[in-house]
């Protein structure tokens, strides 16, 4: 029974570390000043954020010097309201805070009752006084909007300044396969850095590729630092890239979808359409397809009643490639495999060279790659089968 209560506590504690985890990630911050209308600070007052998609609330208060600050914020949109004596409630709205941002936002009271407020419903262009560092972000509209060929996160890495991309056109969601040839500002494509979720994503022993590609559709958004950003991303000397998962609500959301190419759907290649007989279309068929769901766990007047505490969010992708390409060689004339010419000489002289050397030549010529021996098989029946001897010597050896 003491093992058992052991077990259950230890999965508790990995999974609550899980989920700690995931939010000391996906953090954000906002800071600023309280005043009064003649500049001086206001020490001890009441500062409230709330998170408005899901309605999580934080309580913090004001320093000696006027000073707040709320970290640790989940990606969203956020109401700050502030409260002290003698003054009047002032509220902002609308506070957008994207992956590792640091927001300032300031407030000067009005002299008044704490009945009366005053809100400020706009919210300004925001300019990034905090940190030195060059940033962009690939915001969630971005990510589930822009047409990215092939699905892969790779496709939005290459969106912002400083980026020299040797990407292919068509880029598959694979990890390690992927191609991931973007430099920044100058430096080694290996020397970018992937994150998700604070964790580190990156396949060292490659060439500085996702080690496990996340499904586009689950990404929240992410952010490309490049220059001067802080010691917490010091784990590269190139770019870091700080993408973070979408996260359940307040309420219930669900989605699917696929995405199809197929070669029923395509137009035929140049060298296809040139030949005397028809050539179908290469194999070219992509199929993405797969569903998400997220919102708050609860259980009626048990568990979260409010749906303001727990949330999940739930992700599945499959991915299937089928495809082939076409191949333009040189084929040689019939006479130079013996079609026009005597095959006893043929076969003289392969078995004078022990075939070895006329392997050899055959090879430069094609005739042993791309259903070629089958053509000399129908042209040459004895040469043929010499090559067939040989080649069976070879493999039994």
């Amino acid at each position: 029974m003491q093992k058992a209560s052991l077990k259950i506590a230890i999965i508790l504690c990995v999974l609550l570390g899980a989920f700690a985890f995931q939010a000391f990630a996906q953090e954000a911050t906002i800071l600023g000043t309280v005043t009064d209308p003649s500049g001086s600070a206001i020490p001890n007052a009441a500062v409230t954020t709330t998170n408005t998609e899901t309605n999580q609330v934080g309580h913090f208060t004001t320093s000696g010097e006027g000073l707040y600050l709320a970290p640790s914020l989940q990606i969203g949109h956020y109401t700050v309201r502030v409260e002290a004596a003698g003054f009047k409630k002032a509220e902002q709205k609308d506070i957008a805070l994207a992956v590792g941002d640091r927001a300032r936002v300031d407030f000067k009271l009005e002299i008044g009752t704490g009945i009366e407020s005053v809100t400020v419903e706009a919210t300004p262009v925001a300019v990034q006084t905090e940190t030195g560092e060059v940033s962009d972000v690939i915001t969630s509209a971005q990510v589930t909007q822009l047409a990215v060929n092939g699905r892969s996160i790779y496709g939005l890495t290459a969106l912002v300044a400083g980026a020299s991309s040797n990407m292919p056109d068509v880029n598959t969601p694979t990890a390690v396969g992927g191609n991931a040839t973007v430099s920044y500002n100058g430096n080694r494509m290996s020397h970018n850095i992937y994150m998700i979720d604070g964790g580190e994503d990156l396949d060292r022993g490659g060439s500085g590729t996702i080690s496990v590609m996340p499904s586009i559709d689950s990404v929240g958004e992410f952010r490309t630092l490049t220059s001067n950003y802080s010691p917490d991303f010091g784990l590269s000397a190139g770019a870091t890239f700080t993408m973070v998962f979408k996260s359940g609500t307040r309420d219930l959301h669900a989605a699917a979808w696929e995405f199809v190419r197929n070669e029923d759907l395509d137009a035929n290649t140049f060298f296809n359409n040139a030949a005397k007989t028809y050539v179908p279309r290469n194999l070219d068929r992509y199929n993405v397809y797969g569903f998400n769901i997220g919102g708050p766990v609860y259980i009626p007047k048990v568990f979260n009643t409010k749906r303001d505490k727990t949330f999940f969010f739930y992700n599945m992708e499959w991915r299937k490639l089928v495809s082939s390409g076409g191949l333009n060689t040189t084929v040689p004339v019939t006479s130079e495999y013996g079609g026009g010419g005597s095959p006893v000489a043929n076969v003289a002289f392969l078995k004078q060279v022990g075939c070895s050397a006329e392997m050899l030549r055959l090879r430069d010529f094609g005739i042993l790659g791309n259903g070629n021996l089958m053509l000399l098989e129908k042209n040459n029946h004895e040469v043929f089968g010499v090559i067939r001897d040989w080649l069976a010597r070879k493999v039994s050896r």
